[in-house]
């Protein structure tokens, strides 16, 4: 496809181990809810309406853009697309988030799946918008697209929405270990063609979010999160050889896995806040970018204290592979000028 020229690509080349004349940030959930333009949108749409429709999805994803001096912007879709397509209905319910009516209960509910899902027919809508993107954004920024992790996917089809414990779906791991198995390479499989498919439509980087890590140990992880995990990079950029993009995975909670995450091949490990990234970098070594990782919670403070926070934190990273970024998303009812102030604070470090 013949996009635009590219005129910032401080992220790709942080992703890469290039140097940078700047440090580059993006904002997990940047496309969303603490916007007040975002809310008068949704007022008028339903959620997976905006998702749905790629002129919707497209204004979003810019809305971002248009307000502040980001390096990035991120397509505006949800994880639980892929839980969709595979014939599962998903509502967004307000105050609650995301509502799967019939979760999986028991093995045999597998076969209720369209497992032989077409992810061009059923997805392409999610393809379109990022085409479409592409071209608005008119090279200003790269685009990044996302997927769910098998695990986290997993999760949300069996406790039927988001849960304090997991204990549903985490039965299913001691309980049914070889049928959880097959359930995690199924969405692995439908992963790496998403993947491609965004990248194709052109997306310029790629995040996988294991947003469930912290429910698991390490032997669990090594089980049921880490193989699917490492297959979904390694398969991924195999298939798309000469058209390879920066790979980002993000797997919140999961200190024990990092030595692990750090084997798999991904150009970039996302940091929640609660990893120390001095302590974070000896883990991983000096060959994989990192990113992360200002506690959501800091944007309530006051602008001053935000700058601070994130002297602070881009110190203990140093620019040298790293890419600024709060450490999980951020909350709807963060005062926007206060993430200007971060970002502002990025940029003057």
């Amino acid at each position: 496809m013949n996009f635009p020229a590219l005129k910032n690509d401080r992220i790709l080349r942080a992703a890469r181990g290039e140097e940078v004349d700047r440090i580059p940030v993006w904002v997990m959930r940047q496309a969303g809810r603490y916007l007040p333009e975002f809310r008068e949108l949704r007022s008028r749409y339903d959620f997976f309406t905006i998702c749905r429709t790629p002129e919707l999805a497209c204004e979003v994803t810019l809305q971002p853009i248009q307000r502040y001096d980001l390096d990035a912007s991120i397509i505006f879709s949800d994880i639980l697309v892929i839980v969709q397509a595979l014939g599962m209905i998903v509502e967004m319910q307000p105050s609650v988030g995301p509502v799967i009516p019939d979760p999986l209960k028991e093995p045999i509910d597998l076969d209720r799946l369209n497992q032989s899902i077409d992810v061009k027919q059923e997805l392409g809508y999610v393809f379109e918008a990022i085409t479409l993107t592409r071209h608005r954004l008119n090279g200003q920024v790269p685009l990044i697209g996302f997927t769910g992790a098998p695990w986290t996917l997993m999760c949300y089809m069996i406790e039927g929405g988001g849960s304090k414990t997991m204990s549903k779906a985490k039965k299913w791991l001691y309980k049914y270990p070889e049928e959880s198995k097959k359930l995690l390479q199924i969405l692995t499989d439908i992963i790496v063609k998403y993947l491609i498919e965004q990248v194709n439509a052109g997306a310029q980087m790629l995040q996988v979010f294991e947003s469930n890590a912290e429910y698991l140990n390490s032997e669990l992880f090594d089980r049921f999160s880490g193989p699917y995990l490492s297959a979904i990079c390694s398969r991924v950029k195999n298939e798309l050889k000469g058209n390879s993009v920066p790979m980002v995975v993000f797997a919140k909670g999961g200190h024990y896995a990092m030595k692990q995450l750090s084997t798999f091949d991904y150009d970039v490990i996302g940091l929640d806040w609660t990893i120390d990234p001095v302590e974070a970098r000896e883990i991983v070594g000096n060959n994989i970018t990192l990113q992360g990782n200002l506690d959501p919670c800091s944007l309530y403070g006051p602008p001053e204290e935000i700058k601070k926070m994130v002297k602070n934190m881009a110190s203990k990273f140093t620019k040298h592979r790293y890419i600024a970024n709060l450490g999980h998303g951020i909350y709807p009812d963060v005062d926007p000028e206060h993430l200007r102030a971060m970002i502002d604070a990025v940029h003057e470090c």
